[in-house]
C-alpha cells in the first residue's frame, strides 16, 4: 500500500480530488466587508423590530405587519451574505455535504434496534451504579454526622 493521500487505502484505486470549499474560500474583499456590516446590521434590526418599531412606525402595531419587517430583514441579509466569497463557500460546503450523505452506509434496522438496546442496557446499569452509590454515600453521612 502506498502512502499517497490521493489513492484509497483498500482498493488503491484514485480518489477524485476536489478543492475543499473550506479552504478554497478567499479572504473577503472590501465589498464582502461592507456586505458583513449590512448583513449583521439588518440581523440587529430584525432582533429590534418587535419591541421598537411600533413606536417609530403605526402600522407596526399589527403582528403581522413586524413578522413581515423581520423576515424580510432576514432573507435580505442571508441573500447579502449569499452574495459573499464566504456565502458562496458555504453553499458549496453544503452542496458536497449533501452528496457525502448519499455515500454514507447507513445501518440496518436490526443494526439500529440492537445498539438502541445496548445503550438502553448501559444507561439503566449506570443509573443504578450511580444510584447505589448515592445511597452509600447518604448512608455513610448520616453514619457520621450522627
Amino acid at each position: 500500500m502506498s502512502n499517497d493521500k490521493s489513492r484509497d487505502a483498500l482498493s488503491e484505486a484514485p480518489i477524485p480530488q476536489r478543492n475543499n470549499s473550506a479552504e478554497v474560500v478567499k479572504t473577503g474583499s472590501p465589498v464582502d466587508v461592507v456586505l458583513w456590516i449590512i448583513a449583521l446590521a439588518l440581523f440587529a434590526g430584525a432582533l429590534l423590530v418587535n419591541q421598537q418599531l411600533p413606536a417609530y412606525w403605526a402600522p407596526a402595531n399589527n403582528v403581522w405587519v413586524r413578522v413581515g419587517v423581520i423576515l424580510a430583514c432576514i432573507v435580505v441579509a442571508l441573500g447579502l451574505l449569499y452574495a459573499t466569497h464566504q456565502g458562496k463557500g458555504f453553499v458549496r460546503l453544503l452542496k458536497d455535504s449533501r452528496i457525502e450523505l448519499r455515500r454514507v452506509v447507513w445501518p440496518t434496522k436490526q443494526e439500529t434496534v440492537t445498539a438502541s438496546w445496548q445503550v438502553v442496557l448501559v444507561v439503566v446499569v449506570t443509573s443504578v451504579s450511580l444510584w447505589c452509590f448515592d445511597y452509600i454515600i447518604g448512608w455513610l453521612m448520616k453514619f457520621i454526622i450522627g
